[in-house]
């Protein structure tokens, strides 16, 4: 027992890289090496959809990856990823555009080098705009409008923040997108202040003399870290009809002071199965945790979905009625525990370590996975009971998606 809680405990405190600049570039450079065969970088942006200047321009930029620039054709940098048998992928938030390579380790030089090309080089040609780029934009906001949870998420930012983190992630049919607001954003957001790198299976100072060797014949420009407007918290309720899958309400709040404590609330209202394969019916409605960190402010809540509108019903009225009621000493302690194993989790693959460290480059520096253990271990009933009286005394953030005429209203399910 002993030499797995220091296991433990030694594979959670290289969790974390320390942050380093690179040389020459001057490009905050972090990385973990723990000894796996393959390796992975992410160039990580400050080009989410809160800084885009139009709705839709960083979902087109995302598209944009892995095109034409100055040193390969699109069809080069796909044959040559292939044969090293790389996997090339781009991602988009609200805050952060990410463009990453996976690969065998010995490999990292050519695809930084093709990363950094994106990023200086790009050629933004018009005809792969026209015949490649938007029409992936299209299906992907498609995609999203006909999925009911993806849409309650988009109505619920836009009510809890209206601008910023509040517009919306996906480009729209009734918003085109112009080549030029593209290649503009792109030109303010591809500096040096705005970008880092984070890699996984190899050594911090290793990747940052190879961003500095692909950085030297194509400089990124310098110049101040992109801005957005402070956050700040609405909320309110919209009805939106739809008969595209479950019937579906997202019951959310949200506050511009980060506090551990509201992990430890949607942990305990909204819990995962301890079995993954339980013996208990499936109950006739989901109840899904949505729990959604920014850098100066955070969505909480939960989404309900059933296959009718009663269902939906009685389990949200479940949910309000539990995040009102005193938790117990147990109970709170069964909620830090998930919470706990929650945040050590999402740092074990790939996706959770770059949004982790991400976020230490850009917004936290003093961040790290034991940190945030010990802030949730310090969680009273007095701390949760304080924070549910501030979060209710604030306008709810309410969405329902489905068939509007039996839905709840908010006032119905206790809100």
């Amino acid at each position: 027992m002993l030499a797995t809680r220091a296991s433990t405990a030694k594979r959670l405190a290289r969790s974390f890289a320390t942050v380093v600049d690179s040389k020459a570039s001057g490009i905050k450079v972090a990385a973990i090496d723990n000894g796996q065969p393959t390796a992975a970088v992410t160039f990580l942006v400050k080009a989410g959809s809160r800084y885009e200047p139009g709705p839709g321009v960083a979902h087109a930029l995302k598209n944009f990856a892995f095109k034409s620039t100055a040193k390969r054709s699109t069809l080069g940098t796909v044959r040559e990823s292939d044969l090293y048998g790389g996997v090339l992928s781009t991602s988009l938030s609200r805050e952060y555009l990410a463009f990453t390579s996976e690969f065998l380790r010995g490999d990292e030089s050519f695809f930084t080098s093709v990363l950094t090309s994106i990023l200086t080089t790009s050629k933004f040609l018009p005809h792969e705009y026209t015949e490649y780029v938007l029409p992936v934009v299209r299906d992907e906001a498609t995609a999203a409008s006909q999925s009911p949870s993806t849409v309650a998420i988009e109505a619920a930012h836009a009510l809890a923040f209206r601008t910023g983190l509040g517009a919306p992630l996906l480009a729209s049919p009734h918003s085109p997108v112009s080549l030029e607001s593209v290649k503009s954003f792109a030109k303010e957001a591809f500096t040096s202040g705005n970008v880092a790198v984070v890699g996984t299976g190899i050594d911090s100072a290793r990747l940052a003399a190879l961003v500095d060797k692909a950085l030297a014949d194509a400089a990124l420009p310098t110049s101040s870290p992109i801005t957005a407007a402070p956050s700040k918290y609405f909320g309110g309720s919209t009805r939106i009809d739809s008969h595209e899958g479950p019937q579906t309400v997202f019951i959310g709040f949200g506050t511009t002071t980060a506090s551990p404590v509201l992990s430890v609330l949607n942990a305990h209202i909204a819990p995962t199965q301890s079995l993954k394969w339980p013996s208990a019916p499936r109950q006739p409605a989901t109840v899904t945790p949505v729990h959604l960190p920014y850098s100066d402010a955070v969505l909480t809540g939960v989404l309900v979905q059933g296959a009718d509108a009663k269902s939906v019903t009685e389990a949200a009225k479940a949910v309000v009625a539990k995040m009102k009621k005193p938790l117990s000493a147990d109970e709170l302690k069964i909620a830090v525990a998930r919470a706990k194993f929650g945040a050590a989790a999402a740092v074990e693959g790939r996706e959770g370590l770059v949004e982790a460290i991400g976020g230490k480059i850009f917004a936290n520096p003093d961040a790290s996975i034991e940190s945030t253990l010990t802030a949730l271990d310090k969680v009273d009933a007095a701390a949760v009971s304080k924070t549910v009286s501030q979060l209710t005394a604030a306008s709810p953030t309410f969405v329902v998606v489905g068939d509007v005429k039996t839905l709840p209203y908010s006032d119905e399910i206790g809100l």
